[in-house]
């Protein structure tokens, strides 16, 4: 259909119906449920419909389809429109569904969540999150398009929309993820924002006052408006089609909207935004729109419109196989390698030929984890990311990735500048797309920033690599405003987040591999600034433990131990030395890396009561961090020694002497235990 003719359609009164339909869907599961957020479902419907009617590319029978257009709903807390929308299109949403909203176990949860519905592209709810996954998305689609696209095939070629509000443009992490997308030229991103100038707790100009339309010029985005988003459809479709023709600035739509549009008391105000209307105004509404069907029932007109659109998303996913099928008569070898990035596999022998090193060498786990990165991205291109303005320092630039180029898709070496939230949401985007494993990088202490997108990854269960050096008070005379001290403790509480901290270079290079093999959540390597021997007892044995999570290093000298050590990290050695100090004394002790607690615990009971056997509860641990969870591995009969305070400004072999990360100290707990025992 021309633009034209649409524009025409767009003023009949069946477009209206389907509008007020989403409307009333949203009040029914919200009122159903006597909770969720109709403020946003009532005022957005109107754009949210010419959107995915007229314009989004997508086949709800193939909602994974490669080159579909991707839809992000920042502000989650409006799932009802999503879920309407996805109903109504056709997605494997029933009424039933809608009838769960909010309830256990349904598809409908009160935020979208990645995985659990069809047509939810991104696990949204967190404002700002959707607004950042949105140009992970656009980036994603760029870098493959020139990976793949040839000339006379153009195979990927798709935009990345999202629907954003108010507290998402507040929130600094949208602003950091605007201003890297204007810089990169993303012209394939479009923003809608629902500007209705309402939060939960009252009038967005109690605290937000600013030109947005102005700031995101200054980003390097093209800003359209549309006054009247209540009314205005043909408006709206005009700013759409002009946002998809500019393919050098992503493009911000302002769409002036009414929260609570047709609600006679709540309309325009906070009271539509966080609460059901209650079953006086929800009635009154549905009177004020004209809506007279029954609660969940779909006026026959509305079906048939929207069976327009589902045929209308069939043809077009159709059209791709079969531009798909020439293409991979023309480039097999290409064709093969996209289904296979598409699918998330790893290329055969992908960790084939990566660094090795003798014994006894030094080198800072950062490097030899620089090393390893870049020879696993010789053999898996799809591997693209980047650091935040760090990457000289956490080692982690491709040698020969060249810089990542937004209006091209070139280059794999992402600049994510001072923008570490920014960084991790945008990852998350990309490996919500597909077709990319991202990774990040900066230093631990800075993980911190990038924590509420790690945990959305970990609940999305998303494979995103966090390259975090600098690991410890080893750090040095930044002082404790660089030094991690709580961190992999707090990290560790996160579910579904897998962190390593390894003992060496050969544990650095088992680590990498874990991570990528890893697809079902993310993974965070802890690497040192300073360097570490090269330790003999990892020598063919690193491989194995590390994917274990912990394993015996060695072995108590004279048989059965009588105490365990346990260490991560650069505090490994440091109880290798402590055991042979041990053994003078007649002591038999054997220590176990334990590099990834998360792994281990995953072990069956056998395993790990081989490697902790329950009949020696003598045991120390030993870690550049606080002693919080060690308790889990130490027990009633152990101690661990960490560092329950924050560090300091001086070399770091200094700090680490300081804060009794010694192998004195730990001889010292031996004893202590010992003699409280009566050994």
């Amino acid at each position: 259909m021309k633009p034209k003719d649409v524009a025409a359609v767009l003023e009949s009164s069946i477009d209206e119906l389907c509008i007020n339909a989403l409307r009333a869907l949203a009040i029914d599961a919200i009122e159903e449920a006597n909770s969720g957020h109709p403020g946003l479902p009532l005022g957005a419907a109107p754009m949210a419909y010419v959107l995915w009617a007229r314009h989004l590319r997508h086949d709800p029978e193939q909602p994974r389809w490669a080159d579909r257009d991707r839809f992000v709903l920042s502000p989650g807390h409006g799932s009802m429109l999503l879920y309407g929308l996805l109903h109504l299109c056709g997605y494997d949403l029933t009424v039933d569904d809608l009838r769960a909203f909010r309830q256990q176990g349904s598809r409908t949860p009160g935020h979208p969540e990645f995985g659990e519905t069809a047509g939810v592209e991104a696990t949204t709810g967190p404002l700002g999150q959707g607004t950042a996954n949105a140009v992970g998305m656009a980036l994603a689609e760029r870098s493959l398009g020139h990976r793949f696209n040839r000339p006379g095939h153009t195979i990927v070629d798709h935009m990345t929309f999202a629907l954003v509000s108010d507290g998402d443009l507040m929130e600094g992490l949208s602003g950091e993820a605007a201003s890297l997308a204007g810089h990169l030229g993303l012209g394939k991103l479009v923003y809608l924002y629902d500007a209705n100038d309402v939060t939960l707790d009252g009038p967005a100009d109690l605290t937000f006052t600013e030109d947005v339309a102005r700031r995101y010029e200054a980003y390097g985005w093209q800003v359209l408006r549309v006054e009247d988003g209540d009314r205005d459809l043909v408006g709206i479709h005009k700013a759409i089609i002009e946002a998809r023709d500019e393919r050098q600035k992503p493009s911000l739509i302002v769409v002036r909207t009414t929260i609570g549009f047709g609600a006679p008391k709540k309309a325009g105000t906070a009271a539509s935004h966080g609460a059901p209307l209650g079953a006086d105004e929800a009635r009154a509404t549905k009177q004020a729109l004209g809506w007279s069907a029954q609660p969940f029932e779909v006026p026959p007109a509305v079906v048939e419109r929207f069976a327009e659109v589902r045929s209308r998303g069939c043809a077009l996913s159709q059209a791709w196989t079969e531009r798909f099928e020439a293409y991979a008569r023309d480039y097999p070898d290409l064709a093969r390698e996209f289904r296979r990035v598409r699918g998330g596999s790893l290329p055969d022998g992908f960790d084939d030929g990566l660094p090795t090193w003798e014994t006894g060498a030094k080198a800072a786990t950062r490097s030899a984890g620089g090393k390893v990165l870049a020879a696993l991205a010789e053999r898996v291109p799809e591997l693209l990311g980047g650091d935040a303005d760090l990457g000289c320092s956490t080692k982690t630039l491709l040698p020969d990735g060249g810089d990542f180029d937004g209006r091209t898709g070139a280059g794999r070496n992402l600049h994510f500048g001072v923008r570490e939230h920014a960084m991790a949401a945008i990852a998350n985007g990309m490996a919500y797309h597909g077709g990319v494993r991202p990774y990040t990088a900066t230093f631990f202490v800075f993980s911190d920033y990038m924590r509420p997108s790690v945990r959305v990854a970990a609940l999305a269960r998303l494979p995103v690599v966090h390259v975090w050096t600098h690991d410890s008070v080893a750090v040095g005379e930044d002082g404790p405003t660089h030094q991690p001290i709580e961190h992999l403790a707090s990290l560790r509480a996160m579910p579904n987040l897998h962190v390593l901290r390894p003992a060496d270079a050969r544990e650095t290079a088992a680590a990498w591999r874990q991570a990528l093999l890893r697809t079902d959540g993310p993974t965070g390597l802890v690497l040192s600034r300073q360097d570490l021997s090269v330790l003999a007892e990892t020598e063919d044995r690193a491989d194995d433990g590390v994917a274990r999570g912990a394993y015996v290093l060695a072995e108590a000298d004279g048989g059965t131990p009588e105490v365990l050590l346990l260490a991560t990290g650069s505090e490994v050695w440091v109880a290798l030395e402590a055991r042979e100090r041990l053994a003078a004394d007649g002591v038999r002790a054997r220590v176990v890396s334990m590099p990834c607690w998360e792994a281990f615990a995953e072990q069956d009971a056998a395993y790990r009561d081989e490697v902790l056997p329950p009949d020696v509860p003598l045991r120390v641990s030993l870690e550049a961090g606080v002693t919080m969870g060690w308790e889990r591995w130490v027990g009633a009969g152990g101690r661990a020694l960490g560092i329950d305070r924050f560090g300091a400004s001086a070399p770091g072999s200094q700090n680490l002497e300081a804060y009794g990360m010694t192998a004195a100290a730990v001889v010292e707990a031996v004893r202590d235990l010992r003699a409280a025992r009566g050994s």
